[in-house]
């Protein structure tokens, strides 16, 4: 059923339709753009559909330390296991992970939000940076992460 899904829609990407800002690694891996995804069905590299990620160019510190960070991604197949939106933000040579989402992997668009409450020393507003990371955990006993896509951008904190 998923080839069918899978032959069908490329076909219809056979319109030539704009394709999504976004590269390879050095290790194989996509990396996207900073910028947020269009709900196109143009993530096509080599005739393959890709994964994608990217991070919304601002975040938030709240009054009670919270930081909030969103953005969106588009994932394909969990049928290995889970796949989950993680991001770490990054400010001075402070680094905390802020939560992690679980994605649905059904090749639409969708958001994804990750809030922490973070304190000694809290994050203030101003420049910092966002490492987001689409990662499955697959494999039998005890899971292992496997990284989909990485995305490092520069963010401004309110």
């Amino acid at each position: 059923m998923r080839v069918r899904l899978v032959l069908a829609a490329a076909a219809l990407l056979t319109a030539a339709v704009a394709p999504l800002a976004h590269a390879e690694g050095d290790d194989g891996q996509a990396v996207a753009d900073s910028g947020r995804l269009t709900d196109d069905l143009s993530l096509v590299a080599d005739g393959h559909f890709t994964n994608a990620l990217s991070v919304d160019a601002y975040g938030t510190v709240a009054a009670d330390s919270t930081v909030t960070l969103s953005g969106t991604y588009r994932c394909l197949d969990d049928s290995a296991g889970p796949v989950f939106v993680a991001s770490t933000l990054v400010q001075g040579d402070r680094s905390t992970g802020i939560g992690g989402t679980r994605a649905v992997c059904d090749g639409h668009l969708h958001t994804w939000t990750n809030r922490s409450v973070v304190k000694d020393p809290a994050y203030r507003p101003g420049a910092a940076r966002v490492d987001a990371t689409l990662l499955q955990l697959s494999g039998t006993g005890l899971p292992l992460p496997r990284f989909l896509v990485v995305e490092k951008t520069d963010v401004e904190l309110r």
